[in-house]
C-alpha cells in the first residue's frame, strides 16, 4: 500500500483498533503496539490536549501520519466524571469491568437506576511531531448510564450505556449500526472529510 495510505493509530487498544480499521477502510491502519511504541503520558486536562499529546508522541516515534483519539464517557450527575479518566476511573490498572462497576456503585449509592450521560471522542491527526496545523474533529452520542449491564459486544462502558432512542445498550448494537451512530464514528467521518480535502487542495 502507498506510504500516504498508512496511518499510525496512537493506541494499543485492540477494540479501538478494530473499530478504526473498519471506519478507515481505505487506509492501512497500524497500531503503535505493533511497532513497539510505548504509551505516552497523558497529562492534559481535556480530551483535546490528551489526543494531541498522543498523536505527537506516535508521530515522533514512527515518522508516520498519526491519528490519536481521546475518548470517554461523561456523566454530569457524577460531577462530569469519569471524563478524561474514563480508562482508569477505578484505578490505574482497572479493567473495563472495574470501571463499569464503579459507575454502577456510584449510581446505587445515590439510589439511582440511571443518569444522563454522553460519550465523547476527540480525534487529532498530525503529519509530524512539529505539524503546526493538526486535523481536529469530535463527536458525541447522548444517552444514559444504567445499573443494568447488557450485551456481549463493544468495550469500555458500552454494556451500561444506553443511547437515546434505543431500547438496548451500545454493547447489544450491531457493529455496523454502532459505526453509524457512535461518538467515534461521528468524529471519524468528520476527520476523514478533512483529511481527504487536504489531498485535493
Amino acid at each position: 500500500m502507498q506510504e500516504d495510505k498508512k496511518i499510525l493509530l496512537a493506541s494499543s487498544n485492540k477494540g479501538k483498533l478494530k473499530e478504526f480499521r473498519r471506519i478507515f477502510k481505505n487506509y492501512e491502519v497500524i497500531s503503535q503496539g505493533e511497532l513497539n511504541i510505548q504509551e505516552s503520558v497523558e497529562d492534559g486536562l481535556t480530551f483535546l490536549e490528551n489526543a494531541l499529546i498522543k498523536a505527537r508522541h506516535g508521530s515522533s516515534n514512527s515518522g508516520l501520519f498519526t491519528v490519536a483519539d481521546d475518548s470517554g464517557i461523561v456523566v454530569p450527575g457524577l460531577d462530569f466524571a469519569p471524563g478524561i479518566y474514563s480508562a482508569r476511573y477505578a484505578g490505574e490498572n482497572a479493567s473495563d469491568l472495574d470501571n463499569r462497576n464503579k459507575i454502577i456503585d456510584e449510581l446505587k449509592a445515590r439510589g439511582l437506576k440511571s443518569l444522563p450521560a454522553y460519550y465523547v471522542c476527540v480525534l487529532v491527526g498530525v503529519h509530524s511531531v512539529e505539524d503546526p496545523m493538526p486535523i481536529f474533529s469530535s463527536g458525541e452520542v447522548h444517552g444514559e448510564v444504567s445499573i443494568n449491564s447488557s450485551g456481549e459486544g463493544g468495550f469500555g462502558y458500552d454494556k451500561i450505556f444506553y443511547p437515546s432512542g434505543y431500547g438496548f445498550s451500545m454493547a447489544d448494537m450491531d457493529p455496523n449500526e454502532k459505526n453509524e451512530i457512535s461518538h467515534r464514528a461521528i468524529a471519524s467521518k468528520s476527520f476523514l472529510n478533512k483529511l481527504e480535502s487536504l489531498k485535493t487542495t
